[in-house]
């Protein structure tokens, strides 16, 4: 069996490997999104303009939706 220094020894340089690792790799990863956030924006503004009126996504004909909605809701009641 081994001795406990000798384990603590290992679990230390274990923990040493995963938390060089993980600094590592975290900081690519905030390289990477520096990178692309410089280069971004120029894709940005090359994408059309929106136009400064949406359009209306309201249906045409208003009365025919509320009877529906409200025939659906009746029935709905009645069946509870």
């Amino acid at each position: 069996m081994m001795d406990l220094t000798e384990l603590l020894v290992e679990a230390a340089t274990l923990m040493g490997v995963g938390m060089i690792a993980v600094f590592c790799f975290l900081s690519l990863l905030i390289v990477a999104v520096k990178g692309l956030a410089k280069i971004a924006p120029p894709i940005a503004e090359i994408a059309e303009p929106r136009s400064a009126s949406p359009k209306s996504t309201q249906p045409a004909n208003n009365a025919a939706v509320v009877a529906a909605i409200s025939a659906a809701v009746q029935q709905y009641r009645k069946a509870k």
